[in-house]
C-alpha cells in the first residue's frame, strides 16, 4: 500500500477516490510523566508505536474499501482525560485506486 502526504502520485493517475480513511491510537502516559531526560527514549518509543498503530489502522480501513494507496495523509496528536493521561495519535488521508 502506497502511503503519501502528497495529494498526487507522479505518473500514477487516480482512477477512483474512495473517501476519507482514518486510524487512531491511544496510549497511557504514565511513562510520559517521568520524562526528565533519562526517560525521553521511552517516550519516543511509545510515540513511535502509537503512530505505527494509527497508520496501520488507517491502511487496514483503506484496504477494506479496495484502495491501493492513501494520499494526503496527515497525523494529529492530542491528549485526553482529565489530567491529560492519555496520548492520542490520529492518522487520516484519502483512500484511492491508482
Amino acid at each position: 500500500m502506497l502511503i503519501t502526504t502528497t495529494s498526487t502520485v507522479e505518473g500514477k493517475p487516480v482512477k477512483e477516490y474512495l473517501g476519507l480513511v482514518t486510524g487512531e491510537s491511544l496510549v497511557g502516559t504514565s511513562v510520559f510523566r517521568d520524562v526528565a531526560g533519562r526517560r525521553a527514549a521511552a517516550y519516543e518509543e511509545e510515540l513511535r508505536k502509537a503512530k505505527q498503530i494509527a497508520v496501520h489502522t488507517m491502511v487496514k480501513e483503506a484496504t477494506l474499501r479496495g484502495a491501493n494507496a492513501v494520499i494526503g495523509v496527515t497525523l494529529a496528536f492530542g491528549t485526553l482525560g482529565q489530567d491529560g493521561g492519555m496520548l492520542m495519535v490520529s492518522a487520516s488521508g484519502t483512500g484511492v485506486v491508482l
